[in-house]
């Protein structure tokens, strides 16, 4: 009888059911998680956001810190009209201020407090504008400090290494990053063969990380390898720093997209031939 038939299982009972498996440590449960994925119990973009969450607790600050070498610092000896051009070609909302040298991190600057100077203001002075620097050890925990970011509504920690000297900086953005950067990639390009893979309408993901010769080799170009082994090198050479995801850039008869990306490197590309107008 059609009455007495058993009740298909809800969504939430076969999750259950595999996850009463147990797994005996990190690798089993990601095993358990991708699994649920390959049943469609799990979406691409929940497992990503799973699989960034259990990565971050096990990652420390200098493993995503932005290095000192890297950070855009304003000099307390300079004048705003002397800094203001660089803090509106980086865009970023808050800078680390430094007095004698990029060691003695004396506060941050919040961009939008220049608005003061763009009003007029007869004394304005950056020293009375600066917020309290937050220092952390190299060895933080990325999962501690995002807690206490939040806690404290801090958006910025200048890393020290042993000596007190600032070994470069992280932002919660950088931190969240890790969890959700990846949502608007497909879950298993990174683990296609394949670094170059065509797409609908002539256009071709790459991952960053190919070598500039094999690149020449699937497209006809002629792009040097002396300074870049890699298109994503290249690609970064051309911006004159890490670009953003969604940011784009026309070498020679190419147009490059940059699809996935983090603070410090490029990760996979949308490449295209640029259309004759």
């Amino acid at each position: 009888m059609a009455d007495n038939a058993p009740a298909k299982p809800s969504l939430l009972d076969r999750i259950g059911a595999w996850l009463a498996r147990e797994p005996r440590d990190r690798e089993a449960l990601v095993e358990l998680l991708r699994a649920c994925y390959d049943r469609n119990l799990l979406d691409a973009d929940a497992l990503a956001m799973i699989e960034g969450v259990l990565q971050v607790a096990e990652m420390q600050a200098r493993d995503i810190m932005i290095p000192r070498a890297q950070m855009d610092v304003i000099d307390i000896n300079e004048s705003p009209d002397q800094f203001i051009p660089m803090v509106i070609q980086t865009g970023h909302s808050r800078f680390p201020v430094f007095g004698e040298n990029k060691d003695d991190v004396i506060g941050i600057l919040l961009a939008k407090d220049l608005l003061r100077h763009y009003a007029g203001e007869e004394e304005f002075n950056v020293r009375e504008m600066l917020r309290p620097a937050v220092f952390i050890p190299e060895s933080k925990p990325l999962n501690v400090l995002l807690k206490e970011f939040r806690k404290n509504r801090n958006h910025m920690a200048i890393v020290v290494d042993e000596y007190g000297g600032a070994a470069g900086l992280l932002t919660i953005e950088d931190v969240i990053e890790q969890i959700v950067g990846d949502i608007e990639d497909e879950y298993d390009f990174d683990d296609v063969e394949d670094n170059i893979v065509p797409e609908k309408g002539g256009q071709y993901r790459v991952k960053a990380l190919t070598e500039i010769a094999d690149f020449n080799a699937a497209f006809g170009t002629r792009f040097s390898d002396r300074e870049f082994d890699t298109i994503g090198g290249l690609v970064m050479s051309h911006f004159g720093r890490v670009p953003k995801r969604g940011e784009q850039a026309g070498i020679d008869n190419l147009t490059f997209k940059v699809l996935r990306a983090d603070s410090r490197r490029l990760h996979l590309l949308q490449v295209a031939k640029k259309k004759q107008g």
